[in-house]
């Protein structure tokens, strides 16, 4: 038994001999080049921070509007280069980091909250369509599946509770065989399927069609050039980057997980750092032995849980698990490559499919995420209304920034909507406290996750004190 688990793990480790560590999607050849930085300054109405789904999405959004609107957009780098480039590409109509998020936090507007949700996951996929954007869209729903027998009583709980909300109109619970009929894994025991509310997609070209329309509807882009500070200016907001000033009547921040402009909302998100590898191709017989018709996306219900999916070409990205807080917070480049996460994924994934054994990774690689301690994101104004900001997705942010772009400009229009009422909009979650408590907590928090998942689920002192008071880590 020792000798054959240690070919097992020498196997999986050998898989790895060639993944370059590097995203998949931005692996391509069809990157296209970033635009020219700003060199001198500009005026414009709104100016949009940031580059990734947040600020193309606001910037599209904000033209789709105002046709007339004069619309800038800085990127520090290039477009979708982190980690709207670089995610699972899980397109999720949750807007709540899950139903089980939304429910436990507002349960008077979590109906409406799902219905904005499935409306803004319909409005991805009509942009997708209108603007041609070849991004694999895929909507095939998603799996949430038990690997241990408590998980499988959780999710009949949660999906008993999904009914008594009058929430379950297209989940299903399927038991270990209807499971298996969908994809064969010998570690799946159950599951629930959401066969609506998720779409797949690469996530690297979503990004870059997002680009070429905003370039189409007039939206002014600069790639390579980083907003450094952000100040009123009379009636106007003033934003300075290396070689120039951009003064706007407006600003929207999407920079998510880096340093916010608006200073006193830093406290409110950490970064966690993320891992992901993507196979070789699957032959016709090893797609077989797996069975994964219906492409859906997965996810095991553990707390320090798994994702994976079927990409265009039948690779399968395998990711999750570990979650590395660096010390106070820093954001740098090399946390992106971790190769003990590496090996670690490796192992797991053979353990779930070993009809797969031999199978190699071409890719491995990582990458910061924000999070904030509702699990969800959050929004709110500065500089007399004149600066909006979104933030705090914690990794479910392909569709949920849609849904917080539009936020931002409806809090820049100043009157109320349907959504700038929304208490989730309106409140803020509880900030992370400074070093060397920030690290301490998330090291604890994470200790007793995964002696959670050990133990049958059962939640020690620490997860029941955080629950008490609305941090709520169950995930």
């Amino acid at each position: 038994m020792a000798a054959r688990a240690m070919n097992r793990w020498t196997n999986s480790l050998s898989s790895l001999a060639d993944a370059k560590p590097v995203s998949y999607w931005l692996d391509d050849p069809g990157r296209p080049e970033p635009r020219p930085a700003l060199t001198g300054d500009e005026r414009c109405d709104l100016l949009v921070v940031g580059g990734g789904y947040s600020g193309l999405w606001t910037a599209l959004l904000a033209k789709e509007r105002d046709p007339g609107r004069d619309v800038v957009l800085v990127e520090g780098k290039e477009i979708g280069w982190a980690a709207s480039g670089r995610n699972g590409g899980f397109c999720a109509a949750s807007l709540t980091h899950g139903t089980a998020n939304g429910l436990a936090r507002w349960p008077k507007e979590i109906k409406k909250l799902e219905e904005l949700g499935a409306a803004n996951l319909d409005a991805i996929e009509a942009a997708v369509a209108r603007y041609s954007i070849d991004c694999d869209f895929e909507r095939t729903g998603e799996l949430d599946v038990a690997t241990q027998p408590h998980q499988v009583a959780e999710l009949r709980e949660f999906y008993e509770e999904l009914g008594e909300a009058g929430l379950a109109d297209g989940v299903e619970l399927l038991d270990a065989e209807q499971t298996r009929e969908q994809v064969a894994s010998p570690t799946f025991l159950g599951a629930m399927y959401d066969r609506h509310g998720v779409a797949m997609l690469n996530p690297a070209k979503l990004a870059w069609g997002l680009k070429r329309a905003c370039l189409d509807l007039g939206v002014r882009i600069y790639e390579h050039t980083p907003a450094t500070e952000l100040a009123s200016n009379g009636a106007e907001v003033a934003v300075r980057t290396p070689y120039g000033r951009i003064f706007a009547r407006h600003t929207a921040l999407g920079t998510n997980v880096f340093p916010s402009l608006v200073k006193r909302t830093r406290a409110y998100t950490v970064p966690v750092y993320d891992y992901a590898l993507m196979t070789e191709p699957l032959t016709a017989d090893q797609l077989a032995a797996i069975g994964w018709k219906n492409r859906q996306g997965l996810g095991d219900s553990a707390n320090q849980f798994h994702y994976f999916r079927l990409s265009a070409d039948n690779r399968i990205l395998w990711g999750g698990y570990d979650a590395i807080y660096p010390y106070g917070g820093r954001v740098r480049a090399e946390h992106d490559d971790r190769p003990e996460t590496y090996a670690k994924l490796a192992g797991h994934f053979f353990t779930c499919f070993p009809q797969l054994e031999g199978l190699r990774f071409t890719h491995a690689w990582g990458g910061a995420i924000d999070t904030c301690s509702r699990f969800s994101a959050f929004f709110g104004t500065a500089h007399g209304g004149r600066v909006a900001y979104a933030a705090g997705y914690t990794g479910l942010g392909v569709g949920a920034t849609r849904f917080g772009a539009d936020v931002m400009l409806d809090l820049l229009a100043g009157g109320p909507t349907e959504r700038t009422e929304l208490e989730m909009v309106r409140k803020k979650p509880l900030p992370f406290p400074p070093e060397p408590f920030a690290a301490t907590g998330i090291a604890l928090t994470k200790w007793s996750l995964a002696r959670a998942d050990a133990n049958g689920g059962r939640r020690n002192l620490w997860l029941k004190a955080m629950d008490s008071v609305g941090l709520g880590f169950d995930s």
